[in-house]
Formats: structure tokens, sequence, C-alpha cells
């Protein structure tokens, strides 16, 4: 079964860390996805930009308009996330406890079944 395990971040939350605690959860990131690749669980990993660097895309009668900025104004935005494969629902969710945010008060790993999943190659 394949799980998104998806880390939202909360600007607020994070900036009221100290520069030790956001570094340890940065760092934190490279033993866990060890512990993924190792065990062939690990699919993939992407970690995004701030909000502040998107674009929006809407098409009204056929002309496209593009904004900047997040397509909400939001407190929670999607960080990054870890596509993986696993046995379970519930193995998922004991990787989604290993993540590093899941351990900052206020924060956590959603983690999301995946339906259908494509790439180039299909």
């Amino acid at each position: 079964m394949k799980f998104l395990l998806i880390m939202h971040n909360n600007p607020r939350i994070w900036d009221a860390l100290t520069e030790e605690e956001r570094n340890e959860v940065m760092s934190g990131h490279g033993p866990f996805m060890e512990t993924i690749k190792k065990s062939g669980e690990l699919i993939g990993t992407t970690a995004l930009a701030d909000p502040s660097q998107s674009a929006v895309v809407r098409v009204r009668g056929g002309v496209p308009a593009v904004t900047d900025g997040p397509y909400l104004e939001a407190k929670e935005y999607l960080g990054g996330y870890y596509l993986v494969e696993c046995d379970s629902r519930e193995r998922a969710l004991e990787l989604a406890a290993l993540i590093p945010d899941a351990g900052i008060e206020g924060l956590g790993v959603e983690v999301r079944p995946v339906l259908f999943s494509g790439t180039a190659d299909d």
C-alpha cells in the first residue's frame, strides 16, 4: 500500500522554536530517510519552497490569469512529503511518528492512503 506522509508547516509555530530546535528538526530528516531507504519503503520525497514564492493560475473564459502567492491564505501550508510503500496503515503511522516534525507541539504529519499514482513512464 502507498501512503503520503504530509508535513504541514505553521510559520507561527516554526518561528517560536529556537534555532537549535529548528536545526534538530531539519537534521533529523537525514536519519529518517536512511531508515526508509534501507527498509525499501521510500518511493520519493519532496520539500517545497515557502508559499510566498508560489503562483496560482486560473483560467476564466479561456484566458489564463496568474496571481502571485499561495492559493489560500492559511496559517498552515504544505511543506513537503514522503511517498512510501509499506505493508499496512499501522506501519505508515509508525513511519510518520519517526518524522521529526511530528514531535513539535502544534505540528503533525498527516498520513493519507494513495488511491492512484503514475509516472512519466506509464
